[in-house]
Protein backbone atom coordinates (compact mmCIF):
# COMPACT_ATOMS: atom_id res chain seq x y z
CA UNK A 1 0.00 0.00 0.00
CA UNK A 2 1.21 3.55 -0.77
CA UNK A 3 0.94 6.40 1.43
CA UNK A 4 -0.36 9.97 0.04
CA UNK A 5 1.98 12.33 0.01
CA UNK A 6 2.10 14.98 2.80
CA UNK A 7 -0.45 17.35 2.99
CA UNK A 8 -0.91 21.17 4.50
CA UNK A 9 -0.60 20.23 8.18
CA UNK A 10 -4.00 20.39 9.96
CA UNK A 11 -5.29 21.65 13.60
CA UNK A 12 -3.88 18.23 15.85
CA UNK A 13 -6.27 16.06 17.72
CA UNK A 14 -5.61 15.67 21.04
CA UNK A 15 -3.22 13.33 23.09
CA UNK A 16 -2.90 9.03 23.73
CA UNK A 17 -3.31 5.30 22.06
CA UNK A 18 -6.08 3.61 23.12
CA UNK A 19 -7.54 0.81 20.57
CA UNK A 20 -10.48 -0.97 21.64
CA UNK A 21 -11.76 -3.71 20.86
CA UNK A 22 -16.95 -8.65 24.85
CA UNK A 23 -16.13 -11.08 28.88
CA UNK A 24 -12.44 -11.01 29.53
CA UNK A 25 -10.29 -8.86 31.68
CA UNK A 26 -6.61 -8.96 31.02
CA UNK A 27 -4.20 -8.51 33.45
CA UNK A 28 -0.05 -7.82 32.76
CA UNK A 29 1.42 -8.65 29.69
CA UNK A 30 3.41 -11.35 30.60
CA UNK A 31 0.18 -13.03 31.02
CA UNK A 32 -1.57 -12.08 28.00
CA UNK A 33 0.89 -11.62 24.87
CA UNK A 34 4.07 -12.22 23.26
CA UNK A 35 7.25 -11.00 21.57
CA UNK A 36 7.17 -12.30 18.07
CA UNK A 37 9.79 -10.76 16.67
CA UNK A 38 12.74 -8.80 17.35
CA UNK A 39 13.07 -9.96 20.92
CA UNK A 40 15.77 -8.06 21.96
CA UNK A 41 14.34 -5.21 20.84
CA UNK A 42 11.22 -5.58 22.73
CA UNK A 43 10.93 -5.54 26.43
CA UNK A 44 8.08 -5.98 29.17
CA UNK A 45 8.84 -3.68 31.97
CA UNK A 46 7.36 -2.27 35.66
CA UNK A 47 5.58 -5.27 36.89
CA UNK A 48 4.55 -6.17 33.12
CA UNK A 49 2.42 -3.06 33.00
CA UNK A 50 4.47 -1.74 30.34
CA UNK A 51 5.56 -2.79 27.02
CA UNK A 52 8.33 -1.30 24.56
CA UNK A 53 8.96 -2.00 21.12
CA UNK A 54 12.07 -0.43 19.42
CA UNK A 55 13.42 0.04 15.83
CA UNK A 56 16.99 0.51 14.84
CA UNK A 57 18.69 -0.60 11.62
CA UNK A 58 19.33 -4.24 13.04
CA UNK A 59 16.17 -4.76 13.37
CA UNK A 60 12.50 -3.67 14.00
CA UNK A 61 9.78 -5.42 16.97
CA UNK A 62 6.41 -7.08 17.58
CA UNK A 63 3.78 -8.73 19.50
CA UNK A 64 0.71 -10.20 19.61
CA UNK A 65 -1.79 -11.65 22.02
CA UNK A 66 -2.15 -15.20 23.18
CA UNK A 67 -5.99 -14.72 22.94
CA UNK A 68 -8.32 -14.93 20.00
CA UNK A 69 -11.27 -13.10 19.84
CA UNK A 70 -14.67 -13.09 18.06
CA UNK A 71 -16.28 -9.72 19.31
CA UNK A 72 -15.06 -6.80 21.92
CA UNK A 73 -13.97 -3.81 23.10
CA UNK A 74 -10.23 -3.81 23.82
CA UNK A 75 -8.68 -0.83 25.66
CA UNK A 76 -4.40 -0.20 24.76
CA UNK A 77 -2.73 2.96 25.27
CA UNK A 78 -0.03 3.16 22.72
CA UNK A 79 2.83 6.60 22.71
CA UNK A 80 4.14 6.60 19.08
CA UNK A 81 7.60 7.55 18.37
CA UNK A 82 8.51 11.20 19.25
CA UNK A 83 10.15 13.38 17.52
CA UNK A 84 11.82 12.68 14.17
CA UNK A 85 10.28 9.21 13.43
CA UNK A 86 9.86 9.72 9.17
CA UNK A 87 9.81 6.48 7.02
CA UNK A 88 9.08 4.29 10.51
CA UNK A 89 6.01 3.03 10.57
CA UNK A 90 3.74 1.60 13.89
CA UNK A 91 1.09 -0.94 13.00
CA UNK A 92 -1.81 -1.80 16.01
CA UNK A 93 -3.91 -4.22 14.32
CA UNK A 94 -6.75 -7.79 14.71
CA UNK A 95 -6.34 -10.25 12.39
CA UNK A 96 -7.13 -13.82 11.96
CA UNK A 97 -4.79 -16.14 9.94
CA UNK A 98 -4.90 -18.10 6.74
CA UNK A 99 -5.47 -17.10 3.26
CA UNK A 100 -8.43 -15.42 3.20
CA UNK A 101 -7.86 -13.94 6.85
CA UNK A 102 -9.79 -10.74 8.41
CA UNK A 103 -8.34 -7.92 9.69
CA UNK A 104 -8.86 -4.44 10.80
CA UNK A 105 -5.95 -2.30 11.67
CA UNK A 106 -4.37 1.15 12.54
CA UNK A 107 -1.23 2.19 10.90
CA UNK A 108 0.58 5.48 11.55
CA UNK A 109 3.15 6.36 9.27
CA UNK A 110 5.81 8.45 10.82
CA UNK A 111 7.03 12.35 10.76
CA UNK A 112 9.58 14.89 10.52
CA UNK A 113 9.59 16.33 13.88
CA UNK A 114 7.00 18.61 14.70
CA UNK A 115 4.46 17.06 12.00
CA UNK A 116 1.84 14.76 12.68
CA UNK A 117 1.57 11.20 12.09
CA UNK A 118 -0.75 10.02 9.16
CA UNK A 119 -3.02 7.27 10.39
CA UNK A 120 -3.99 4.69 8.01
CA UNK A 121 -7.52 2.60 8.92
CA UNK A 122 -7.98 -0.56 6.60
CA UNK A 123 -10.66 -3.44 7.27
CA UNK A 124 -9.44 -6.99 5.32
CA UNK A 125 -12.30 -9.47 4.70
CA UNK A 126 -11.62 -12.32 3.32
CA UNK A 127 -7.99 -11.89 2.40
CA UNK A 128 -9.18 -8.65 0.69
CA UNK A 129 -8.50 -4.94 1.08
CA UNK A 130 -8.75 -1.91 -1.00
CA UNK A 131 -10.46 0.08 1.29
CA UNK A 132 -7.47 2.47 3.50
CA UNK A 133 -8.61 5.89 4.68
CA UNK A 134 -6.14 7.85 5.90
CA UNK A 135 -6.22 11.16 8.52
CA UNK A 136 -3.57 13.31 10.40
CA UNK A 137 -3.07 12.15 14.06
CA UNK A 138 -0.35 13.94 16.27
CA UNK A 139 2.20 11.69 18.28
CA UNK A 140 -0.08 10.40 20.19
CA UNK A 141 -4.19 10.11 20.31
CA UNK A 142 -7.40 7.83 21.70
CA UNK A 143 -8.57 5.36 18.89
CA UNK A 144 -11.49 3.16 19.26
CA UNK A 145 -12.28 0.54 17.46
CA UNK A 146 -15.63 -0.62 18.20
CA UNK A 147 -16.18 -4.69 16.18
CA UNK A 148 -19.68 -5.58 16.83
CA UNK A 149 -20.27 -8.12 13.60
CA UNK A 150 -23.63 -7.07 13.17
CA UNK A 151 -24.18 -3.66 12.21
CA UNK A 152 -20.32 -2.09 12.17
CA UNK A 153 -16.69 -1.86 12.40
CA UNK A 154 -16.11 1.50 14.27
CA UNK A 155 -13.12 3.61 14.70
CA UNK A 156 -13.00 6.80 17.36
CA UNK A 157 -11.15 8.86 18.37
CA UNK A 158 -11.16 10.06 22.01
CA UNK A 159 -14.53 9.08 21.64
CA UNK A 160 -15.31 10.98 18.54
CA UNK A 161 -15.99 8.15 15.27
CA UNK A 162 -13.72 9.30 12.49
CA UNK A 163 -14.93 5.64 10.47
CA UNK A 164 -17.48 3.48 10.04
CA UNK A 165 -17.21 0.49 8.40
CA UNK A 166 -21.05 -0.68 7.83
CA UNK A 167 -22.22 -4.70 7.34
CA UNK A 168 -23.31 -4.87 4.42
CA UNK A 169 -23.42 -8.33 3.46
CA UNK A 170 -26.69 -7.79 2.35
CA UNK A 171 -25.87 -6.48 -1.00
CA UNK A 172 -23.00 -8.64 -1.19
CA UNK A 173 -19.86 -7.07 0.68
CA UNK A 174 -17.69 -9.30 2.46
CA UNK A 175 -17.73 -7.93 6.61
CA UNK A 176 -15.10 -9.96 8.86
CA UNK A 177 -17.49 -11.18 11.45
CA UNK A 178 -16.82 -14.88 11.97
CA UNK A 179 -12.74 -14.89 12.14
CA UNK A 180 -11.75 -14.69 15.31
CA UNK A 181 -8.53 -12.56 15.76
CA UNK A 182 -5.41 -12.20 17.80
CA UNK A 183 -3.97 -8.63 18.52
CA UNK A 184 -0.71 -7.62 16.73
CA UNK A 185 1.63 -4.80 17.19
CA UNK A 186 4.65 -3.91 15.48
CA UNK A 187 7.50 -1.45 14.61
CA UNK A 188 9.43 -1.40 11.56
CA UNK A 189 10.68 0.83 8.62
CA UNK A 190 9.29 1.53 6.07
CA UNK A 191 11.16 4.32 3.95
CA UNK A 192 10.07 2.99 0.85
CA UNK A 193 6.88 4.48 1.30
CA UNK A 194 5.89 5.86 4.68
CA UNK A 195 6.95 9.13 4.75
CA UNK A 196 5.49 11.16 1.88
CA UNK A 197 5.38 8.08 -0.76
CA UNK A 198 9.05 7.41 0.49
CA UNK A 199 10.36 10.80 -0.26
CA UNK A 200 11.65 11.34 3.13
CA UNK A 201 13.96 8.65 4.30
CA UNK A 202 14.83 6.94 7.91
CA UNK A 203 17.30 8.94 9.69
CA UNK A 204 19.13 6.28 11.08
CA UNK A 205 20.87 8.78 13.64
CA UNK A 206 18.36 9.37 15.52
CA UNK A 207 17.47 5.60 16.27
CA UNK A 208 16.56 3.56 18.47
CA UNK A 209 13.26 4.02 17.41
CA UNK A 210 10.39 3.49 20.68
CA UNK A 211 6.86 2.76 20.69
CA UNK A 212 4.97 2.03 24.30
CA UNK A 213 1.97 0.46 25.57
CA UNK A 214 0.62 0.14 28.76
CA UNK A 215 -2.91 0.15 30.32
CA UNK A 216 -4.40 -3.04 28.53
CA UNK A 217 -7.78 -4.75 29.03
CA UNK A 218 -10.13 -6.35 27.40
CA UNK A 219 -14.17 -7.21 27.75
CA UNK A 220 -14.23 -9.72 24.91
CA UNK A 221 -15.14 -12.65 23.34
CA UNK A 222 -12.91 -15.25 23.59
CA UNK A 223 -12.57 -18.24 21.23
CA UNK A 224 -10.75 -21.35 22.29
CA UNK A 225 -10.86 -24.69 20.93
CA UNK A 226 -13.20 -23.67 18.48
CA UNK A 227 -15.73 -22.21 20.82
CA UNK A 228 -16.67 -18.47 22.03
CA UNK A 229 -16.62 -17.55 25.65
CA UNK A 230 -19.71 -15.89 24.90
CA UNK A 231 -23.14 -17.67 24.46
CA UNK A 232 -23.35 -17.99 20.43
CA UNK A 233 -21.67 -16.33 18.02
CA UNK A 234 -24.14 -13.32 18.13
CA UNK A 235 -23.09 -10.40 19.97
CA UNK A 236 -26.57 -10.03 21.04
CA UNK A 237 -26.38 -12.89 23.10
CA UNK A 238 -22.60 -12.24 24.17
CA UNK A 239 -23.26 -9.61 27.13
CA UNK A 240 -25.61 -8.04 29.40
CA UNK A 241 -26.90 -4.33 28.86
CA UNK A 242 -23.86 -2.66 30.20
CA UNK A 243 -22.67 -4.06 26.83
CA UNK A 244 -25.52 -2.66 24.96
CA UNK A 245 -23.04 -1.13 22.10
CA UNK A 246 -22.00 -4.20 20.95
CA UNK A 247 -25.39 -3.85 18.65
CA UNK A 248 -25.81 -0.06 18.33
CA UNK A 249 -25.37 1.93 15.38
CA UNK A 250 -24.34 6.06 15.32
CA UNK A 251 -26.79 7.88 16.26
CA UNK A 252 -27.64 11.59 14.38
CA UNK A 253 -25.33 13.72 16.71
CA UNK A 254 -21.95 11.10 16.29
CA UNK A 255 -22.64 11.06 12.46
CA UNK A 256 -22.02 14.24 12.61
CA UNK A 257 -19.29 14.40 14.53
CA UNK A 258 -17.83 12.05 12.44
CA UNK A 259 -18.43 14.23 9.29
CA UNK A 260 -16.61 16.87 11.21
CA UNK A 261 -13.42 14.85 11.34
CA UNK A 262 -13.53 13.92 8.11
CA UNK A 263 -13.99 17.29 6.80
CA UNK A 264 -11.55 18.67 9.02
CA UNK A 265 -9.14 15.70 9.33
CA UNK A 266 -8.97 13.10 6.58
CA UNK A 267 -6.31 13.50 3.53
CA UNK A 268 -7.54 9.75 1.82
CA UNK A 269 -10.78 8.16 1.34
CA UNK A 270 -10.64 4.54 -1.38
CA UNK A 271 -14.09 5.59 -1.83
CA UNK A 272 -13.36 8.83 -3.81
CA UNK A 273 -10.32 7.17 -5.62
CA UNK A 274 -11.93 6.55 -8.73
CA UNK A 275 -8.36 6.03 -10.85
CA UNK A 276 -7.72 3.29 -8.18
CA UNK A 277 -11.05 1.66 -9.90
CA UNK A 278 -11.69 2.69 -13.34
CA UNK A 279 -13.92 -0.14 -13.54
CA UNK A 280 -16.38 1.63 -10.99
CA UNK A 281 -16.03 1.69 -7.40
CA UNK A 282 -16.48 -1.02 -4.94
CA UNK A 283 -20.23 -1.29 -4.05
CA UNK A 284 -20.46 -0.06 -0.67
CA UNK A 285 -19.04 3.58 -1.75
CA UNK A 286 -22.21 4.09 -3.89
CA UNK A 287 -24.58 2.55 -1.22
CA UNK A 288 -26.38 5.06 0.44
Amino acid sequence: MSSPNSPTLLPLLPLLVSAYFVLCAAANFNQDFQITWGHDHAKILNNANFLTLSLDKASGSGFQSNNEYLFGKIDMQLKLVPGNSAGTVTAYYLSSKGATWDEIDFEFLGNLSGDPYILHTNVYTQGKGSNSISGLTPLQISTHIQFSGIPNALFSVDGTPIREYKNLESIGVPFPKSQPMRIYSSLWNADDWATRGGLVKTDWSKAPFTASYRNFNANACVWNAGKSSCNSNSPSSAAPPTNAWLSQELDSTAQKRMNWVQKNYMIYNYCTNSKRFPQGLPLECTHS
